[in-house]
């Protein structure tokens, strides 16, 4: 009886948990309402009783009943030029899932860089982290994995085939170990799809390793550079693609070299095996992946007219406002300041819509419909960024962020760089077992008036930090594509954990050395910005 009352119990739980958190939370300062609707949230979202989206709209529910904001001033925080950015994006990534234009670029890259066992992971890291880039990361790693899977079959299969034949690898004294390596190649393939596809991704990772990402499709990138400052203009999808491309490259080979050491082993003279050199294995993953790609046949017009559009984005984008020269928007002197990132985005996504995608010896179909955009457009994600725009203005209408600004004044005794470190490592931690988007929505408002109180330009914290939250891959639970890749049963949650905690690492290194390098000069991070707010204690030493 008992075991069956704890049971029903247990099966409320969530909704104890959403009645209770509230009441708990309510011995609060009156000072503090604002701070109380961060809180609930925070909790929320890192219980998920409730879906992520709907914990999103609280602030519209809350700040008019708190007298926190107006219901029409949080109404208009929800849709902001980020929405129009998006839009323009889902509308590129919708066609290039449409009509294949990521899986021919992913065995394209693949096929190039041969069947050795290395480099052929190699490949698909790189191929992953390179769609990564322009599609959400659970979308590469659904595409990627088949793939993977195919090759693993293949490779398993050969292995069969060519059981109780003779080695010439394996040698008495038991070293050898080309067998050995081979037998754990599956573990190191399903380990570079779950530390490439992520996210990163990230960015970084953001695929999973965090990178090769640019503004958009990272939730956790999207919310930082539209949220906190208005004023701010020195982000762009140029310099973002300057910081985190090197940062992308250096995590990419490190990941490698730190998987290959975990899974296979230390002997790195297995990587310099001459191309000639193919077991039956090897010849077997090569044949998956050209007979893959072979089946793709030529490139259809539609394929290369999204990747026209693709290119003609990116470019658009880059050279919009590069910073170190004058940009195609300074061709409109008398609208400075009216074109954005989502000017382009949305003009090119709207030709989607507009351009046949067939001759017109067939009936006129667009390149995409609009059911295909609505499948594909993350509405949570959305509204996710529209209530973090909320909770911010409403942090600075309440006065909160002054008043979290006081409480961390004494951090300013600390080294810039240590105080990043640590931002770095509570948001790692916390990340792992909240989303990204939930992670970086909740540590936003905090970090904000922390970079404040110690009067170092925000964007130095708060910069590191929006990256770190892409670093989520420890568990299976941590992030959607890491549940994927533990769904196909090749790898332990031990297994996970081991080489997780390494990627954590090589990506925390790799950030920091970023924004303490070649991110000073691209953000002016050394100087303290105009458009950051000058608290009262610091009226008198800001320069």
């Amino acid at each position: 009886m008992l075991k069956k009352l704890r049971q029903g119990l247990w099966n409320y739980h969530n909704v104890a948990l959403i009645v209770l958190m509230p009441l708990l939370l309510l011995p609060l300062p009156l000072e503090a309402e604002c701070a109380f609707v961060l809180l609930l949230m925070a909790t929320y979202w890192m219980t998920e009783v409730i879906p992520l989206s709907m914990t999103a709209m609280l602030p519209a529910i809350l700040f008019p009943l708190f007298g926190v904001m107006k219901s029409s001033a949080v109404a208009k925080e929800y849709f902001k030029d980020f929405h129009f950015l998006l839009i323009g994006v889902i509308c590129l990534a919708t066609s290039i899932e449409k009509w294949g234009l990521h899986r021919r670029i992913a065995l394209r890259l693949v096929t190039l860089v041969g069947v050795n066992p290395a480099w052929l992971i190699l490949g698909f890291m790189s191929g992953c982290a390179f769609i990564s880039m322009w599609v959400q990361n659970i979308s590469a790693v659904t595409m990627v994995m088949p793939i993977v899977e195919a090759v693993l079959q293949q490779i398993m299969k050969a292995k069969a085939e060519c059981a109780g034949k003779d080695n010439p690898c394996l040698q008495l004294d038991g070293t050898c170990s080309y067998r050995h390596i081979l037998n754990h190649t599956e573990d190191f393939y399903e380990w570079f799809s779950k530390t490439k596809i992520q996210r990163t991704k990230n960015q970084s990772n953001q695929s999973s390793c965090v990178h090769l990402k640019n503004i958009i499709t990272s939730s956790s990138n999207t919310i930082f550079t539209f949220r906190i400052y208005p004023d701010c203009n020195s982000i762009n999808f140029g310099n973002w693609l300057m910081l985190c491309l090197p940062i992308s490259v250096i995590m990419l080979l490190l990941t490698w070299i730190w998987l290959y050491w975990l899974f296979i082993g230390s002997d790195f003279r297995f990587l310099c095996r001459r191309g000639g050199e193919h077991t039956e294995k090897e010849k077997a993953a090569r044949k998956v992946i050209e007979d893959e790609y072979k089946s793709l046949g030529p490139m259809s017009s539609q394929e290369i007219f999204t990747g026209a559009v693709f290119l003609v984005m990116v470019a658009l984008w880059l050279t919009r406002s590069p910073g170190f020269i004058p940009g195609w928007a300074s061709l409109f002197p008398h609208q400075k300041g009216y074109i954005t990132d989502a000017t382009v985005s949305l003009l090119l996504g709207f030709l989607f819509f507009i351009v046949p995608a067939y001759g017109p010896s067939r009936k006129y179909e667009s390149m995409i419909s609009w059911k295909e955009f609505q499948a594909s457009m993350p509405w949570k994600v959305a509204l996710l960024v529209g209530g973090g725009f909320a909770l911010a203005e409403g942090t600075k209408e309440s006065g909160l962020s002054l008043w979290v600004a006081e409480l961390l004044t004494p951090l300013g005794f600390l080294p810039v760089l240590a105080t990043i470190t640590i931002a770095c490592i509570i948001v790692t931690t916390i990340t792992e077992v909240a989303s990204n988007a939930a992670t970086i929505t909740i540590f936003l408002p905090i970090l904000s008036p922390l970079a404040e109180a110690i009067h170092v330009n925000p964007l130095y914290v708060l910069i590191p930090s929006t990256l770190c939250t892409s670093f989520s891959f420890l568990l299976p639970v941590s992030n959607p594509p890491n549940a994927v890749v533990f769904a196909y049963g090749h790898v332990s949650i031990m297994d996970m954990v081991k080489a997780g905690l390494g990627v954590n690492v090589i990506g925390l290194l790799s950030v920091l050395l970023a924004v303490a390098t070649w991110g000073v000069p691209l953000f002016s991070l050394n100087t303290y910005p105009d458009w950051a707010p000058v608290l009262p204690e610091f009226n008198s030493t800001a320069p």
